[in-house]
C-alpha cells in the first residue's frame, strides 16, 4: 500500500480539503466563487462548523491574496508562481490560518497544510510536504517585512497592506488623498456583516431583534438604516426566525437607503428598471403599503423567476415581473394576462435605475472579483449606463422623479453620467438626496447632492444615487 493513501484518505474528508477543492477550481476555471460553490456543493450533507470553516478559509484566502504572497515571498527559495498551483494555493491557506485565524493553533495549521500537500502527491509525482513545511514554519518565525515607503509608494503599500488591487489604489490615492484611499481599501478587506431589511408589512424591527434574541442569535440594529438588523456570528439564512414568514430580506445597509431616495408614494406607478433579484422592488413595495403598482424589469427570466419568488414569501403584492431589456424600455410592449400585447408600458410616476456596473462597491462580498477587474470596464459600462438612463427618462412622466444608483462609487459611473444626462436633457434637474435620508446617513451626502457610502467606516458598502425630477413642461 503507498504511503500517502492514509493522507490522501484523511485529508479528502477535512474542510480544508474541501476549501482546497474549491479554491483550486476557481484557480482553473476563473468562474465565480459562488457558482462554484453552487455546483460543488449543492445537496452536500456535513457538519455545519466544517462548512464554516472552509468557507471562512475560501474567502479570507481570496479576500488576503496580495498581502499572502507578500509575507510568502522572502520565506520562499523561488517565485511562489513557479510551484504547481496545488502547492500555491496549500501554503495560501497555510499562510492565512497563521497570519488570520488566532483560534487555529499553528500546529495545527501546519501539520494539515503538510497533510495536504501529501494527499497530492501521487498526482504532483513527489511529495511537497516537506516544502509546505519549512516554508510555513519559517513564515511563523519571520517577521511581518516593513511596506513600502508611504510617502514614496502609498499605492503599493496600500494594496499589500489590505490586499486591494494596485490600480485600484492607485485611482484613489490620487482622488480622495492617503486616508480616503485607506478607508476605501479597509472597506474592501473587511468580512461583511449579515445585514436585514426588515419587512414592515409583517413585522417591526424591535419585534423581530426579540425573535432573534430568543433564539439566542445575536443582533443589534443597523447604525444608519432605520429598518436594518445585522446578525452576529455565522448565520444560516434560512434557519433564521421569521424567514419563511416573510419577515426580512437580506440586504446591506447602503441598499436600504435607496429606495428612500425615491420615496415612492402609495396609489403610484413605478419602475423598478432593473430589478432581479427583487432587493429593491420589494422594498419599493413596502414603502407604498402594497398600494400602486411596482414593475419589476429585468432580460434575464431566471432572475425575475427569483424575483417572483422573493415577492411571494414577502408578501409584495403589487410588483409585476416583466422579461425586457432596459436599453430599450421605450419600445417594450407590456403582455396580458392571456399573453396578448397590451401596448406600450405607458408613463410612470417614478423611476429607479439601479444600473448595472463595476461592482466596485460590493468588492468585499465577492473578494474572487477582484482581480478580474480593469480600468477599461468603466467606460464599457457607461455606455450601458447612459442607454439606460435615456430611455428610462422617457417614460417618466413630467413631475416624476427618477433616482440611478450603483454598487459603485468611481466617478465614470456615477457623476459623470448623470452631469452627462443633465447637460443633454435639460428637462431634468438635480435635487439633493438629503431630504429623504435618515439623519444618520446625511455625512454622506457629496457637495453634488448625491449619496456615496465610498469609506463610510460604519460598515456599510459602497453605494452611490443621484435624485432627479423631470420637469412638469419639457
Amino acid at each position: 500500500m503507498s504511503s500517502i493513501q492514509p493522507a490522501q484518505k484523511k485529508a479528502a474528508f477535512s474542510a480544508r480539503y474541501r476549501a482546497l477543492s474549491v479554491l483550486l477550481a476557481f484557480q482553473k476555471s476563473g468562474d465565480a466563487i459562488d457558482e462554484i460553490l453552487d455546483r460543488m456543493w449543492t445537496g452536500e450533507v456535513g457538519d455545519p462548523r466544517d462548512r464554516a470553516f472552509a468557507m471562512e478559509l475560501i474567502y479570507g484566502v481570496l479576500r488576503r491574496q496580495e498581502t499572502l504572497d507578500w509575507r510568502l515571498a522572502p520565506v520562499l527559495s523561488k517565485p511562489l508562481a513557479r510551484l504547481p498551483l496545488v502547492i500555491q494555493v496549500v501554503l495560501r491557506m497555510g499562510a492565512y490560518q497563521l497570519l488570520y485565524m488566532d483560534r487555529v493553533p499553528e500546529s495545527a495549521a501546519v501539520n494539515e497544510s503538510v497533510n495536504l500537500a501529501k494527499s497530492h502527491a501521487a498526482k504532483l509525482g513527489r511529495d511537497w510536504g516537506g516544502l509546505v513545511n519549512a516554508v510555513l514554519r519559517a513564515l511563523m518565525r519571520s517577521p511581518e517585512p516593513p511596506l513600502p515607503d508611504l510617502g514614496q509608494a502609498p499605492a503599493q503599500a496600500l494594496s499589500l497592506c489590505y490586499a486591494v488591487p494596485h490600480w485600484l489604489c492607485e485611482r484613489w490615492v490620487n482622488r480622495l488623498g492617503y486616508e480616503g484611499a485607506e478607508a476605501a481599501c479597509k472597506t474592501v478587506s473587511t468580512v461583511p456583516a449579515l445585514t436585514l431589511r426588515v419587512n414592515r408589512q409583517k413585522t417591526t424591527r424591535e419585534a423581530l431583534l426579540e425573535q432573534l434574541g430568543k433564539a439566542g442569535i445575536g443582533s443589534r440594529p443597523t447604525i444608519v438604516s432605520p429598518i436594518g438588523i445585522v446578525v452576529e456570528g455565522g448565520q444560516s439564512v434560512t434557519a433564521l426566525p421569521g424567514f419563511r414568514e416573510g419577515w426580512f430580506y437580506v440586504e446591506d445597509e447602503a441598499a436600504q437607503l435607496i429606495p428612500l431616495v425615491l420615496d415612492p408614494q402609495p396609489g403610484e406607478r413605478i419602475l423598478d428598471a432593473c430589478a432581479a433579484p427583487g432587493g429593491k422592488a420589494t422594498h419599493l413595495a413596502d414603502l407604498m403599503a402594497n398600494r400602486g403598482e411596482v414593475v419589476a424589469l429585468d432580460r434575464q427570466p431566471a432572475r425575475l423567476k427569483l424575483l417572483a419568488e422573493n415577492c411571494h414569501r414577502l408578501g409584495a403584492k403589487i410588483v409585476t415581473p416583466f422579461v425586457g431589456d432596459a436599453r430599450h424600455i421605450g419600445a417594450l410592449a407590456s403582455t396580458g394576462p392571456g399573453g396578448q400585447r397590451a401596448g406600450s408600458l405607458g408613463k410612470f410616476d417614478r423611476i429607479l435605475v439601479d444600473a448595472p456596473c463595476s461592482g466596485i462597491g460590493v468588492l468585499r462580498r465577492h473578494p474572487d472579483a477582484k482581480w478580474s477587474k480593469d480600468t477599461g470596464m468603466f467606460a464599457r459600462h457607461q455606455v450601458l449606463q447612459r442607454e439606460i438612463l435615456e430611455q428610462a427618462g422617457s417614460v417618466l412622466r413630467p413631475g416624476g422623479v427618477l433616482v440611478y444608483s450603483t454598487c459603485s462609487t468611481e466617478l465614470e459611473e456615477t457623476e459623470e453620467v448623470i452631469d452627462r444626462f443633465c447637460r443633454d436633457r435639460s428637462a431634468f434637474m438635480r435635487e439633493s438626496v438629503a431630504p429623504w435620508l435618515p439623519a444618520a446617513a446625511l455625512p454622506f451626502v457629496t457637495a453634488q447632492g448625491a449619496l456615496s457610502t465610498l469609506g463610510n467606516g460604519v460598515g456599510m458598502d459602497g453605494f452611490y444615487a443621484a435624485r432627479l425630477r423631470k420637469a412638469e413642461h419639457e
